[in-house]
């Protein structure tokens, strides 16, 4: 009888008070009762919220990748472990160099590729003799990894690592015990010997081992291994903390839900989970109330879109005219940052072993843009809580005369992500007037509109989850970008005179990637070039568009005098990440090859289907 009655005098108080019972929040991770209601379980949901580390990894928002290893010098993107560690040797490297760049650029952590597919090692690791340990660089005395990290403590970098798991020179690769010892080996050097590391990233590329078995990777002894020697990183990708966005074009989705029914790639359960589901890294939507109704778990687990600001993920010299523009940049930070997401952004370092002069001018462009739009909210107060139902306004006072065209919104995402659905008006002249709408919230959300000078705004949360915490409200200008692409150069030969042999293919060397040769099969094209050059290499473009069935993931390459008698090119037979970079690969040889003819043949397809389809190929004299 006491207790009741105490209950009922605290309901009293708190109702008195105009205050509520503090909700249950689920930290990274909710399972659903097996009798909960689709109702329960979008409440449960709501409730879900990330960890202090993911939390502070999201409040980054802009960080760096750095590819840098053998690639780097042998002009691969993936690298076979086959290279010689005399090939790694830069002449100026400085690690300072990198992260006052990148400071400058408004990054708040470097992220290094301390190992790659080909297993090269940036630091003297006891695991293997693949390493800078037996490279001519610094007389095999060098440590890539202790000198970006003493680089990062210096200027107040965080400090992040890429581990492949993926070694293509390990022996004990494919031997699933033996090459998780490996691997954990490799992972308690770095995790151990540089100080504070802040995200752990690993890609989930996979394949046959020397022994021709694929390897089983024992995720849960690796993540057990981070959360020992460094419980305050993120693990990325492969990890149980950020989510590959799904593609490597900077583009993150419209509807972007940090609180997902996407189970995390180091999961055991990942596969049947996601596959009950009809889930996969790209699909559209992966947190509706449609799918949060048909799952058995929820997770907080947000997005991260990786993208380089050149179309390699390795530093390559012909592509130092084709840096993305400051234009295309901005748009991917709208599409990232301004999607509920954490922008990667990829800048290699050169065979010198600096970030290239292009590189390091076009992020301090993106740098002064950003801060320049967002250095000023032109709306009143608009970082006061609004605690907001479903249906519910709130008006807005901008600064009188205030030029805007960028509308900003953030929930407190410690509290969770629960916008489901919003409306901003703008008053000018007596009236109201559309000016955007979006979906999901989250962390950050920006919106573009037509330029105005509106008194005031209206913002209008048409649905949510539970009671929504918007956090700040803004509207900025944004100065208005010109795309300029460079120019890709495919072919230093012209192509006008090319004829197709046995196959109506002109559109495949037309010099217009939106334009494509397809076949059915893994159909080989031939083309007479008219005269006799000295091959040095070719390019392969795959058609510009979503679309991309038929593009060739392994190839052969064969030149000829008379289109009789052929000869195999030296290549490495494959487009290394083709499916999620489609951008056009130049292969070049180790020789010059004279010939009139040349054939480009099929291997496999990116998804094993028997179909062919080229947007444009050339050939390279240099």
């Amino acid at each position: 009888m006491r207790k009741s009655i105490i209950s009922i005098v605290l309901a009293t108080m708190l109702a008195a008070c105009g205050s509520q019972p503090k909700q249950e929040l689920y930290e990274k991770h909710v399972a659903f009762p097996a009798d909960a209601t689709p109702e329960q379980k979008i409440d449960m949901v709501s409730r879900l919220v990330p960890t202090p580390q993911q939390l502070e990894w999201q409040q980054m928002e802009f960080t760096a990748f750095l590819h840098f290893g053998m690639n780097t010098f042998t002009g691969n993107e993936w690298g076979n472990g086959k290279d010689s560690p005399e090939l790694f040797n830069p002449t100026e490297l400085d690690c300072e160099q990198w992260v006052k760049a990148l400071k400058e650029g408004g990054f708040k952590m470097a992220l290094l590729t301390a190992k790659h597919h080909d297993g090269f090692c940036l630091w003297p690791t006891a695991t293997t003799e693949y390493s800078v340990k037996n490279s001519p660089w610094k007389d095999g005395k060098g440590d890539v990894v202790r000198e970006l990290r003493n680089a990062c403590e210096k200027y107040g970098m965080k400090f992040g690592v890429y581990l492949s798991p993926w070694d293509r020179n390990a022996e004990s690769y494919g031997d699933s015990p033996a090459y998780n010892k490996f691997f954990i080996a490799q992972l308690t050097e770095l995790l151990s010997n540089y100080g504070e590391v802040h995200e752990v990233w690993f890609d989930g590329a996979c394949a046959e081992g020397p022994n021709g078995k694929k390897q089983e990777y024992d995720w849960t002894a690796i993540l057990a291994t981070i959360r020992e020697l460094q419980p305050k990183a993120v693990t990325a990708i492969m990890g149980d903390d950020v989510r590959w966005v799904g593609n490597e074009g900077g583009l993150g989705r419209e509807t972007e839900w940090s609180a997902s029914v996407f189970a995390p790639g180091s999961y055991t359960h990942k596969k049947a989970a996601n596959d009950s589901l009809g889930l996969n890294e790209m699909s559209k939507d992966l947190g509706s109330r449609e799918l949060v109704a048909k799952a058995q778990e929820a997770y907080w687990y947000p997005s991260e879109v990786d993208v380089s600001i050149r179309p390699g993920w390795f530093y390559h010299d012909y592509q130092d005219s084709q840096v993305r523009s400051l234009a295309n940049l901005v748009n991917i930070y709208y599409r990232s940052v301004g999607c509920n997401s954490v922008l990667l952004l990829n800048i290699p370092p050169d065979r010198r072993g600096l970030l290239h002069e292009v590189d390091v001018q076009r992020i301090k462009e993106l740098s002064d843009y950003i801060s320049k739009t967002f250095a000023e909210n032109q709306v009143v107060n608009g970082n006061s809580l609004w605690k907001a139902e479903a249906g519910a306004t709130m008006e807005y006072t901008l600064k009188p005369g205030a030029m805007v065209n960028t509308f900003l919104i953030q929930e407190d995402i410690a509290q969770g992500q629960r916008v489901e659905d919003f409306l901003v008006e703008t008053y000018s002249n007596g009236a109201w007037q559309y000016a955007a709408e979006g979906t999901t919230i989250g962390y950050k959300r920006l919106l573009r509109f037509s330029d105005c000078q509106p008194e005031k705004i209206r913002v209008t949360i048409r649905g949510t989850r539970a009671t929504a915490n918007i956090s700040n409200v803004g509207m900025y200008y944004a100065e208005p970008l010109v795309e300029q692409n460079a120019r890709v150069l495919l072919s230093h030969v012209n192509t006008a005179e090319w004829k197709a042999v046995g196959a109506d293919a002109a559109m495949a060397f037309d010099g217009n990637r939106e334009t494509a040769w397809t076949a059915e099969g893994l159909s080989a094209l031939i083309v007479d070039m008219g005269k006799e050059e000295a091959v040095k290499g070719f390019c392969y473009a795959p058609v510009a568009g979503d679309d991309l069935s038929g593009t060739i993931y392994k190839y052969n390459f064969y030149v000829s005098n008379d289109g009789q008698n052929w000869t195999k090119c030296d290549a490495s037979g494959e487009f290394s990440n083709i499916m999620h970079n489609p951008v056009p690969y130049y292969v070049r040889f180790g020789k010059a090859y004279n010939a009139r003819y040349f054939k480009l043949e099929p291997v496999s397809e990116i998804n094993s289907a028997q179909k062919t389809s080229i947007g444009d190929v050339g050939i390279l004299l240099k």
